[in-house]
C-alpha cells in the first residue's frame, strides 16, 4: 500500500519547481493532490496532466495565498471537490535580494504578506479543514533563515519568520494531533532561480555556492520532495516542531 493512499493535499504554489516536484511525489504516494497556482494556470494544468498520467489524482485551484479571501476559496473548492484535507504544504513563497539603501516599504511588505503572514492565514484556514485524526502541515522555509547571506535581510528575515512559526504552531496544534514541520531548502534549481540567473551554469553565485557546499553541488527539486512526503507520513508520527536542512551540508 502506497504510504499517502486516501490522504488529500493542498500544495501552495505548486505549478513549478519545488512545489511542482512536491504535487507530483505526493500523488505518486497516492494522496489527492490540489495543486495551488497565483498565476501560472499552464503550469499547473502540465503537473496535473502528468499526475492523472500515471494514475493518480489532481486538480488544479488558483488562489494568490497573500490574500485572504483567496485562501478562503482555495479551502472552500479543496473541500468541495474532496471533502476533507490531510496535508497542507506551505510553499508558495517570493525572494527579492537587495542591498540596505534600495530596501523600500514595498519590498519589505511584498516578501512578508506572502512568505509569512500567507502562510499563517493559509495554515489557518487548513487547520479548519482537518479531521479528528489530525493532519500533517509542511512548511517550505529556507537555509537563509539562519544563512542570511548579504543582500538577503528582508528574505532571511521572512524564512526565520518561518521557523519560528513552525516551532510556535507545532506546540499549539500537538493537542490536535496536527503536526506542523518546517523543510530549509539550500540553492536549488527551478525555473524561477534560472530566469533570475541564480542558478546558471557558470554564474559567480552558483559557483560559490558550490564551492561551500560539502556534497559539491546544488539541489534538484527531486531532492526536496521525498522528504515531504516523509513529514507527510506517518513515517514520521512522533515529529513536529522540527526545521530539516536539506542543502547538501551547507549551513
Amino acid at each position: 500500500m502506497k504510504k499517502l493512499e486516501g490522504k488529500i493535499a493542498v500544495v501552495t504554489g505548486a505549478s513549478k519547481g519545488i512545489g511542482a516536484s512536491i504535487a507530483k511525489h505526493l500523488a505518486a504516494e497516492g494522496a489527492a493532490v490540489v495543486v495551488n497556482y497565483s498565476s501560472s494556470k499552464e503550469g499547473a494544468d502540465r503537473v496535473v496532466a502528468e499526475i492523472l498520467s500515471e494514475g493518480g489524482k489532481a486538480i488544479t485551484v488558483q488562489a494568490n495565498v497573500a490574500k485572504k479571501a483567496e485562501i478562503e476559496h482555495l479551502f472552500a473548492e479543496t473541500q468541495q471537490v474532496f471533502g476533507k484535507l490531510d496535508i497542507l504544504v506551505n510553499n508558495a513563497g517570493i525572494y527579492e535580494f537587495s542591498p540596505i539603501e534600495d530596501i523600500t516599504e514595498e519590498h519589505f511588505h511584498k516578501q512578508f504578506d506572502l512568505n509569512v503572514l500567507g502562510l499563517i492565514l493559509t495554515s489557518q484556514q487548513g487547520v479548519k479543514h482537518f479531521g479528528s485524526a489530525g493532519g500533517s502541515i509542511i512548511n517550505i522555509s529556507s537555509i537563509v533563515s539562519t544563512l542570511a547571506p548579504a543582500n538577503s535581510s528582508v528574505y532571511s528575515a521572512t524564512k526565520a519568520a518561518v521557523d519560528a512559526v513552525t516551532k510556535s504552531l507545532a506546540k499549539e496544534l500537538g493537542s490536535r494531533n496536527i503536526r506542523v514541520n518546517s523543510i530549509n531548502p539550500g540553492m536549488v534549481e527551478t525555473e524561477g532561480t534560472h530566469t533570475a540567473g541564480i542558478t546558471v551554469a557558470k554564474s559567480e553565485g552558483r559557483q560559490q555556492t558550490e564551492a561551500q557546499t560539502p556534497l559539491g553541488r546544488i539541489g534538484q527539486p527531486q531532492d526536496i520532495a521525498p522528504a515531504v512526503v516523509f513529514l507527510a507520513s506517518s513515517d514520521s508520527a512522533w515529529i513536529t516542531g522540527e526545521t530539516l536542512y536539506i542543502s547538501g551540508g551547507l549551513r
